[in-house]
């Protein structure tokens, strides 16, 4: 029957310095590992403490604090015949450690220190730890005097050791040791350690799950043995969500995994497997074995007991890989990710529901469908008995009765109030799709016209200036029409906060609600959002999400959810309807607005943060691309498109810093607070970067003899000028609705002597002759015709697919038989495409005029 291993490996929803709560979750995961017979407990990272308490690692209260949890947590399996390690901080010697604590029947046994620490990302774990650099030695640890009196034991080794059974033997990797390319697991199974055990703290962003999955299965396959990986799950009280898939690996085949996306906060995931499958794998690896006689040992702590079990274990069947859990899609990653992290939001800052201004476009929609799946979620936890999230959801509601008796739609319509805020500038097409969306996902919805407001606000202004703004249609200046639209976003910012603070008084609740933000990652970094508008809330779910895999989304949420509603959402025209319409149609949309389309911003982002591209890097490799894919991309279109996004970046980046706190999605997120640190005040026309643009086009084109280029010197020597001189710009940073900025072009209009009135207009026409582009974005359907809609039997699911191929890590488009979708207008088909001030990068584009920059 061999010598057979049953384990457990722990997902805890953990709260950063919730000591108790914490406490309580570890010691039930381990009362579950021993009620179903494991013989070795282990959980996920510094989960005593709560990963994200940050400078709090500071504090020596933190560490007193654990170590008092830790007391109780031994004390209390004194009479259990099971291995356990915890993961907590540890001072020795004056220097803080992230360490994995071992312990068995009331002592503890060894106390190991990560060894490689995670500086990338959101983690900066140097900021609060030190990495142990003393390889294979251990020391002396003086435990605390309340715990060695307590525990009866004064001393415990501290460092890069092992523990032996007499059948066995375990070693540790912490999270970031497991990715380091000299992973620890390498020379602890050539030293004979037999099952390696990694306490993590791994967090999700879209299409990552397989990645960890992936390094524990190749582990286990090159080393040989078993590899135990625990994580946390849940916010614990930062903008990432931790997302569980703890699993267990045995010989290069993952034979247990957990959940990825769950409201449990205790899950435990055992597995069984017999040490002799270990020996015979690793005997037969002859190359191995040839290394590992010569590797030397650890210092080991002798643990007098056996992990195998000889009698009440039978053999435990290996599921095959198509029955373990499945990976999500990247739309089902959205639905569930975001969802989990609301939920643990709300239920933890003791608010009573969510506020959300809808305006029945693709962002502000698909931060509600977030939450009705949030909704859906709680009421499917509900109904399978699990206590902790009923128990949570009758605090939130302030009702001791409630059942889930209603459903998600009951749920949503008590949780979610929404509130379309139209002005004379909003169209009926989005009020009624904010008002349809309200009525399928069944949330608690209000129409409201502001105009009254505004116009108070105005009035004042008049007042004291005796002065009146008027639009650009009404022979207003740039100034006056960004003026008058950031009043009409502003606006909706603080009736935002005011119905989300007395909502609930209204319907004789307690408590307050959540304002949620509903501008996506692309949008912040292009700066489209204006400070202090709807884009200033308390959290976001969407902010980094790329336009593209909401639309997605939102297509999987029309099937999966049904909700019709959403293939005319999809449809429409992206539009922040801050401008007065034109005959009752639309006078602009966002991405004509922008001068960059949502999958130019992604890839352009994608080239920024994952490629760590400067201005001049990120035009050689889109040339290069270009190049490789025979595309018919004019270099200068590339380069124009360069500098016009980083201007707009540069400009705008100072809205950073303000950023709604939202869910850690994406790869090539701006998020200043921590992920993407870079400066907020730069020079925009990067003057030294643009000339070495200049330099490689001529160089590109010179043989053709089709370009022609001015002394880069004496035209930035010019637009020094223009910014300082002139407050007025042909291109301003505008506000768009819901926290939406939008860059808005004046086509033919002269503002104070516009200085680009004589500069040549390019049109981007090809696409619409069906020839590929760079970017090709999907603007029109097979065979070159130009998409303006979609008949009512096509669905939003066939809406949202497009092919798509992946050079690297660039993400472009494959060809043109892409449909449009956001997109009513094609850039050949809107007033004038991409207009000069789009083409002309050399253009002025402010947002904070009268600044010289």
């Amino acid at each position: 029957m061999g010598k057979q291993v049953r384990v457990a490996v722990c997902t805890l929803n953990q709260w950063a310095l919730d000591f108790q709560g914490n406490l309580q979750r570890i010691m039930e995961s381990i009362l579950v590992a021993v009620k179903n017979k494991a013989a070795y407990r282990t959980g996920p990272e510094l989960e005593v403490s709560g990963y994200s308490c940050e400078d709090h690692f500071h504090e020596l209260d933190t560490f007193r604090h654990c170590w008092d949890a830790l007391q109780q947590i031994v004390e209390s399996t004194t009479d259990f015949d099971m291995l356990i390690d915890v993961g907590m901080p540890v001072h020795h010697r004056n220097v803080a450690y992230n360490c994995r604590i071992a312990f068995y029947r009331g002592r503890i046994l060894l106390i190991r220190p990560k060894q490689i620490l995670c500086d990338d990302g959101n983690y900066r774990e140097s900021r609060w730890f030190s990495p142990w650099t003393k390889e294979r030695q251990v020391e002396d640890f003086r435990l605390p005097r309340s715990v060695a009196v307590a525990l009866r034991q004064d001393t415990v080794p501290i460092g890069d050791g092992v523990i032996v059974t007499h059948d066995t033997c375990l070693g540790y990797e912490i999270c970031e040791e497991l990715w380091n390319p000299r992973s620890k697991h390498i020379d602890l199974s050539l030293a004979g350690v037999e099952i390696i055990v990694n306490g993590s703290g791994s967090y999700m962003e879209l299409r990552k799950a397989h990645v960890t999955t992936d390094l524990i299965r190749n582990a286990s396959y090159k080393a040989g043995g078993a590899y135990l990986f625990s994580n946390l799950r849940g916010c614990d009280g930062q903008r990432v969500y931790f997302n569980g898939c703890s699993a267990v690996a045995l010989n290069g085949a993952v034979i247990a995994r957990g959940q990825q996306f769950a409201l449990d906060e205790v899950e435990v995931t055992f597995a069984t497997f017999d040490l002799d499958d270990i020996q015979a794998y690793r005997g037969a690896l002859r190359s191995r074995s040839l290394l590992a006689a010569s590797t030397l040992t650890y210092p080991s702590v002798l643990v007098r007991t056996e992990l195998s079990r000889y009698d009440d274990l039978l053999p435990e069947i290996v599921p095959p890989p198509s029955l373990l859990s499945p990976y999500h899609t990247p739309e089902e990653e959205i639905s569930l990710g975001p969802a989990c992290w609301l939920w643990d939001y709300l239920r933890r800052s003791g608010q009573g529901g969510f506020f959300l201004p809808l305006s029945g476009g693709v962002d502000s929609s698909s931060t509600a469908v977030i939450v009705y799946s949030m909704c859906r979620l709680v009421v499917r936890a509900i109904a399978a008995g699990d206590p902790h999230v009923l128990a949570d959801c009758r605090k939130v509601l302030a009702d001791p009765e409630y059942d889930a008796g209603g459903g998600a739609a009951e749920l949503c319509n008590r949780l979610l109030f929404t509130c379309y805020m139209g002005t004379e500038n909003s169209s009926r097409e989005t009020r009624a799709r904010a008002a349809s969306l309200a009525g399928q996902i069944h949330c608690y919805h209000l129409d409201i016209n502001i105009d009254g407001a505004v116009n108070t606000l105005l009035g004042i202004f008049q007042l004291v200036t005796g002065m009146r703004p008027r639009f650009r249609s009404a022979g207003g200046c740039a100034r006056e029409n960004l003026a008058l639209q950031n009043i009409q976003a502003r606006t909706r910012m603080v009736l935002a906060y005011l119905f989300a603070q007395l909502m609930l008084w209204v319907r004789s609740r307690p408590g307050g609600l959540l304002v949620l933000g509903s501008s996506n990652v692309d949008e912040a970094l292009r700066g489209y959002m204006t400070k202090y508008d709807c884009s200033s809330a308390d959290v976001n779910p969407i902010g980094g999400i790329s336009k593209k895999d909401l639309q997605r989304f939102l297509a999987y949420a029309q099937r999966q959810f049904e909700l019709p509603i959403i293939t005319e959402i999809l449809v429409a025209p992206p539009t922040a309807e801050l401008e007065p319409l034109v005959d009752g149609a639309l006078a602009q949309t966002d991405e004509e607005d922008m001068g960059l389309t949502y999958r130019e911003l992604s890839e352009f982002g994608r080239l920024r943060k994952q490629e760590h591209c400067g201005p001049y890097s990120m035009f050689c490799k889109l040339l290069r691309v270009a190049g490789s894919r025979r595309t018919d991309c004019d270099p200068k279109e590339i380069a124009d498109k360069v500098k016009h996004f980083f201007r707009c970046y540069a400009i705008n980046r100072h809205k950073m810093t303000v950023l709604t706190p939202s869910v850690h999605a994406e790869s090539y997120s701006p998020d200043d607070n921590r992920f993407d640190h870079r400066p907020f005040l730069y020079r925009p026309n990067w003057m030294w970067q643009f000339a070495a643009i200049d330099r490689e086009l001529l160089r590109q084109t010179s043989s053709d003899h089709t370009l022609l280029i001015k002394d880069h010197t004496h035209k930035n020597e010019e637009k020094e000028r223009d910014y300082s001189e002139d407050d007025d710009g042909d291109d301003e940073v505008e506000n768009g609705d819901n926290g939406q900025q939008r860059q808005t072009s004046y086509r033919g209009h002269s503002c104070h002597g516009n200085p680009l009135a004589t500069q040549p207009h390019i049109s981007y026409t090809t696409i619409a002759k069906g020839q590929n582009s760079y970017f090709n974005d999907a603007d029109v359907a097979a065979g070159g015709s130009v998409t303006t809609g979609v008949a009512s039997a096509v669905s939003a699911h066939q809406l949202s697919y497009h092919g798509q191929t992946s050079i690297g890590h660039l993400y472009l488009a494959a060809h043109n038989h892409d449909v449009a979708i956001g997109s009513g207008l094609t850039k050949s088909q809107s007033s004038s495409g991409y207009n000069r001030v789009h083409s002309s990068v050399m253009g002025k584009i402010k947002d904070r005029t009268g600044v010289p920059v």
